[in-house]
């Protein structure tokens, strides 16, 4: 099943491109311009075409009818008598999604795109080096895939933030394998999918597939009468396996479509917490159609089916299993694994003080702590070859011949980050200053001068 999509809207979990390709026009440069003055000829066929390629396609048969009465509804009333193409397209997918329900049913105005995928159906030669697979991969490329972030957070926690799953064959697979390979290096794994609206199917089970045996049905996808088409995990992934890594998968309401697929599996298959709000509930799958003189329709034509439920998100979401605000689901996260880390059989003591090293930080994050300006002033002074200062309502550290750094308050009893380094920490007693190195199990005393 080929795959296309440009849109940075709700992406389809497959995409596929049906129009007859022998009534495809290749749309003159003019059109590829900027946005186009319609006219009522213009409205009434581009129209005419939406319902024309509902009624041929539509997933659910049934509500046809509802969402053609809508859009007839709207034009009568005069809704549509626009002449700003992106204006029209907004105002269509207004009513499309208030009749079906259906986030993945929706049309916006890209002569670019239109074009592209003009040329695309009829096998002409691309114009001016682009056409809808060459635009698609351009795009991936300069989003590396949708792989949008790698990091090591403390704690040997393996962080990676997805934005969209797009898939190049033979070229988003390396670009995941060098990301898993990091990620299994971990104690545990983040993978961030706030904000990703979907993409490709395929990306969803290469990446999955990292976490499952292989050859296990994980998605079947169900259009019309045709056979059902199955998704099955890999049998062999360069980067190996993470099936026993503690996997954390944070999510929020602008998770859709292909981005809900994974979030879908992870509840299914009990992978792991998903953590933060429930996500959008588009499921449905869609793909693209032309529609004169510059539009892209987007139109759900299938639905998957999961083997474990039966069934699938649309219309309902996938709920956390650890409900936060998702500004807050990476500490949460962190938290949830530093603490399952600890209390581990075996762990090392090394290990348990780097957990709580790490703990530490989180939860200052999460649970900001002030120190009043009058606690903090009786502190300043110097301690042995360290000076201590008050500024700008905040304590600074300066050590010879190292640069002067600001201190941020972990604890209320006198513990305090170092800024710009997280292998320092500073603490406060009565008559000392001390110096605590990560690794390190004695702190470094300085007596107040």
């Amino acid at each position: 099943m080929p795959s296309r999509s440009l849109t940075a809207a709700l992406t389809a979990l497959m995409l596929t491109l049906s129009p007859d390709p022998a009534s495809a026009q290749v749309a003159p440069a003019s059109e590829r311009s900027a946005p186009r003055t319609l006219s009522a000829a213009d409205r009434d066929a581009a129209l005419a075409a939406i319902i024309a390629a509902i009624r041929e396609s539509y997933v659910l048969p049934e509500k046809v009818p509802a969402i053609a009465e809508r859009l007839e509804q709207s034009r009568k009333a005069g809704r549509y008598t626009v002449d700003d193409a992106a204006l029209l397209a907004e105002r269509i997918t207004l009513d499309l999604k208030a009749a079906s329900g259906d986030g993945h049913l929706y049309i916006h105005y890209n002569p670019t795109e239109y074009a592209a995928e003009l040329r695309q159906l009829a096998h002409a030669p691309p114009s001016e080096g682009a056409d809808s697979d060459a635009l698609f991969r351009q795009e991936a490329l300069r989003n590396h895939h949708g792989l949008a972030e790698l990091k090591l957070l403390p704690g040997n926690l393996r962080y990676l933030r997805i934005t969209g799953f797009e898939w190049v064959r033979d070229e988003t697979g390396a670009v995941y394998d060098d990301a898993l390979r990091f990620l299994r290096d971990g104690d545990a794994v983040v993978i961030d999918l706030r904000g990703n609206g979907g993409g490709e199917h395929a990306a969803v089970r290469y990446l999955v597939s990292h976490f499952l045996d292989g050859d296990l049905l994980e998605m079947t996808f169900l259009e019309g009468s045709k056979p059902p088409a199955q998704s099955r995990t890999l049998e062999h992934v360069p980067a190996g396996r993470l099936k026993d890594k503690p996997l954390y998968v944070l999510i929020d309401g602008g998770v859709a479509s292909a981005g809900e697929a994974f979030a879908y599996d992870v509840a299914q298959f009990k992978l792991g917490e998903l953590v933060g709000t429930k996500t959008a509930g588009a499921a449905n799958n869609n793909r693209f159609v032309p529609i004169h003189p510059g539009f892209m329709l987007s139109v759900s034509f299938g639905r998957p089916v999961h083997p474990v439920s039966g069934t699938n998100w649309e219309g309902v979401g996938v709920p956390p299993t650890v409900e936060t605000p998702p500004a807050q689901a990476l500490e949460v996260a962190q938290l949830l694994a530093l603490k399952r880390l600890a209390g581990a059989p075996g762990v090392s003591p090394e290990a348990l003080a780097d957990y709580e090293w790490a703990r530490l930080d989180v939860e200052a994050r999460l649970k900001p702590v002030s120190v009043a300006a009058a606690r903090l002033k009786p502190l300043a002074g110097r301690y042995g070859e360290v000076e201590v200062s008050v500024r700008e309502g905040a304590l600074w550290l300066a050590r010879p011949n190292r640069p002067t750094r600001r201190l941020s308050p972990l604890t209320a009893d006198g513990l305090f980050a170092v800024d710009g380094s997280d292998r320092l920490r500073v603490r406060f007693t009565p008559k000392t200053l001390e110096t605590l190195w990560r690794g390190d199990p004695a702190p470094r005393v300085y007596p107040r001068s």
